[in-house]
C-alpha cells in the first residue's frame, strides 16, 4: 500500500486549528494541501483523536490485505478450474499448463508456477537434443510398413539396418510419434495349473496343425489349414481354400514331411479332418503320434493359435482378398516373411529360420566332437537349451 504523506498526528493537529477558527484555504496553502482534501480529512477523522484514528488506519490496512488475499484465493480458483481438465503430469505437461494462463488469464509466469507447482527454470528450459529427423522417417516407414508391429519388433528391425540407437530412445521416438498400437482384444487368462508336455530342443520335435477362416470381399467365406512348428516357431505350411478335407490334410502333411522330415508329434483339436479314417490311415502308415487335445481347450494348442493370432492380426484383418488366388499369393509372402524376416519374441527376437539353423548347428556339433574340439570357442546357445538331449517344456 501507498505510504501516506501525512502522519495521523499531523492530520488531528490540522483538524484542530480548523475547529479553532482557522479559514480552509489558509489551511491549504499552509500546508500543501487542497481545500478537499481538508474536507475528506474531515469527513473521516472529524471528531476523533490521535489513537482512534491510528485505529481506524489501521483496520483499513487490514481490510485491504484481506481483500487482496480474497481476490488472489478466487484467482487460484478461477486457474485451476481453466486447467480441471489437462492433465499435469511430466514437464511438458506443465509448460502447456503454464503457457495456457498466461495466454487465456494474462497472469504472471511466476504466479502460472506456483499455481501449476512448477519451477521457473524447467518452464524456461528448451531442449537442445538433436530433431532425429530421419529416425523418426525411417521408424514412420517402418511402422507404415508393419501397422501392427509394436516397438520392441521395429526396433530389431532397425538394428538390423545399422542403427546404434538403444531401445528406451526407440521407444521414446515411438511414443512421440504416435505409433502406439491397439490391442484389439484382451488376453485371455490361463487358470488352474498347467501340464506342460515335454519336447526336444530340436526341428520338427512336434507339430501343431488348427485352421483359420476369413472371408472374400463378396462374402464368401475360405479357411486356411496352418501348421507349425512348435519348437522352432516355423510356419511349415498356410493352406488356404474353401473347402480342406481329411484327405486333402494328408496330402499336405505328406508333402512337407517330404520336404522336411518326419515329426515326432502332431498335436491338433477334435475337427473332423483331423479324425477321420484317410487321417488314421494316414498316422499308422506314417507311424506317427498325433495327439488330440482336451475338448474346449484351445490353449493346450497354443503354438498355433498363436501364429493364427499374428496372422489375423497382421494379414486377414488388414486385407482384403477378392478370390481364391488373392489370398494363396498374400499368405505366401506374409508365411515367407514370418519365417525369414519377422522376429520372434519367444525367440530373443530371431526369426523362425535362424533358430531353427542355430538349433540344428548345435546338434551337429555336440554329434561330432571332433568338430567340437576343433573350436576354440563354441557359440551360446539359446536360454534354456544346452544340447540336443534337453528337453524344454513347449507346451
Amino acid at each position: 500500500m501507498k505510504r501516506a504523506r501525512f502522519t495521523e498526528e499531523q492530520i488531528i493537529a490540522v483538524l484542530k486549528e480548523h475547529e479553532a477558527g482557522a479559514k480552509t484555504a489558509d489551511l491549504a496553502r499552509k500546508h500543501g494541501v487542497s481545500e478537499a482534501t481538508i474536507y475528506n480529512w474531515k469527513a473521516k477523522f472529524g471528531g476523533m483523536d490521535v489513537s482512534e484514528a491510528k485505529r481506524l488506519r489501521a483496520l483499513e490496512e487490514e481490510n485491504g490485505k484481506l481483500k487482496k488475499l480474497l481476490a488472489e484465493q478466487m484467482l487460484d480458483a478461477a486457474a485451476l478450474r481453466e486447467l480441471l481438465f489437462k492433465k499435469m503430469v511430466g514437464p511438458a505437461a506443465k509448460r502447456a499448463a503454464v503457457a495456457h494462463l498466461q495466454a487465456v488469464m494474462s497472469l504472471s509466469e511466476r504466479r502460472a508456477c506456483s499455481i501449476v507447482g512448477a519451477d521457473r527454470k524447467m518452464i524456461r528450459y528448451r531442449s537442445s537434443r538433436p530433431p532425429d529427423a530421419v529416425l523418426r522417417g525411417r521408424l514412420r516407414d517402418l511402422a507404415n510398413e508393419r501397422r501392427r508391429f509394436g516397438y520392441r519388433r521395429l526396433f530389431v528391425l532397425l538394428r538390423r539396418e545399422g542403427e546404434p540407437s538403444g531401445i528406451n530412445r526407440i521407444y521414446r521416438l515411438y511414443r512421440e510419434e504416435g505409433l502406439t498400437v491397439r490391442k484389439r482384444r484382451a488376453r485371455r487368462k490361463a487358470v488352474g495349473t498347467r501340464a506342460p508336455i515335454l519336447v526336444e530342443a530340436k526341428p520338427n520335435a512336434r507339430w501343431s496343425l488348427d485352421f483359420v477362416h476369413d472371408q472374400f470381399a463378396n462374402g464368401r467365406r475360405f479357411r486356411i489349414l496352418n501348421i507349425v512348428d512348435d519348437v522352432t516357431k516355423e510356419c511349415l505350411g498356410a493352406i488356404p481354400d474353401t473347402s480342406i478335407s481329411g484327405r486333402r490334410v494328408a496330402r499336405e502333411l505328406t508333402a512337407i514331411v517330404e520336404r522336411r522330415g518326419k515329426p515326432g508329434m502332431i498335436v491338433s483339436d477334435h475337427g473332423t479332418e483331423f479324425t477321420c479314417n484317410a487321417m488314421l490311415a494316414w498316422c499308422k502308415d506314417a507311424a506317427i503320434d498325433w495327439h488330440f487335445i482336451a475338448p474346449g481347450k484351445p490353449m493346450q494348442n497354443g503354438f498355433v493359435e498363436s501364429l493364427n493370432g499374428r496372422m489375423r492380426d497382421e494379414l486377414l484383418n488388414e486385407t482384403l482378398f477378392f478370390d481364391l488366388d488373392d489370398p494363396r499369393a498374400k499368405i505366401a509372402n506374409w508365411v515367407a516373411d514370418y519365417n525369414l524376416q519377422r522376429p520372434h519374441s519367444s525367440l530373443k527376437y530371431l526369426t523362425p529360420a535362424a533358430y531353427a539353423a542355430h538349433l540344428t548347428a548345435t546338434d551337429d556339433r555336440l554329434r561330432n566332437p571332433d568338430q567340437l574340439r576343433r573350436s576354440s570357442v563354441a557359440p551360446s546357445a539359446p536360454l534354456g537349451v544346452q544340447n540336443s538331449e534337453t528337453l524344454t517344456a513347449a507346451g
